[in-house]
């Protein structure tokens, strides 16, 4: 995570701030603010984050946010978004990390997302974290463009299982 920035759980009082970014980074596909709210009364299986940093005026203002829910044994990344002006600096890379460790720990075997077909800057990223497509979704999103869904096993058999050498 870049120096300054600071993830931390989502509450109840982000979600104004995240809504106003989920239409802004993503107006045809926007979820709508009860989504946020549904979603994180669901800790059982859900978790989600805000990172933050200090605006120019010192107040903190949210930079990037992203969930995963978890039903065993599949883990599913609902949502990761990192504001334009702050994309390259590592801080997707850190939440995707924390999303994977969030998954672990509730004792998923695999990781599933869907990623917009012409979002190639968001694919290479999950490419670089192990991801691989395992199926398209044929004209998933409103507007027509296909989802690839991508998937991450992290399942690894224990030493001298499984394999030969």
């Amino acid at each position: 995570m870049p120096r300054g920035v600071v993830l931390r759980d989502m509450t109840e009082a982000d979600v104004p701030a995240v809504h106003e970014l989920e239409l802004a980074l993503f107006p045809i596909d926007a979820w709508p603010e009860r989504m946020f709210r549904d979603e994180l009364s669901q800790p059982s299986t859900r978790r989600y984050y805000v990172a933050e940093e200090a605006g120019p005026d010192g107040v903190p203002r949210i930079v990037a946010y992203a969930g995963v829910m978890c039903v065993p044994p599949i883990a599913d990344v609902q949502t990761i978004a990192v504001v334009p002006e702050r994309e390259g600096l590592g801080i997707g890379s850190a939440v995707l990390t924390e999303l994977i460790a969030e998954a672990r720990r509730r004792g998923a075997r695999d990781v599933l997302l869907e990623v917009r077909a012409d979002n190639p800057r968001a694919q290479g990223l999950y490419r670089r974290f192990g991801f691989a497509q395992i199926h398209t979704r044929r004209r998933y999103y409103r507007d027509g463009v296909d989802a690839l869904i991508m998937q991450l096993p992290l399942e690894v058999p224990p030493s001298g299982e499984g394999g030969t050498q």
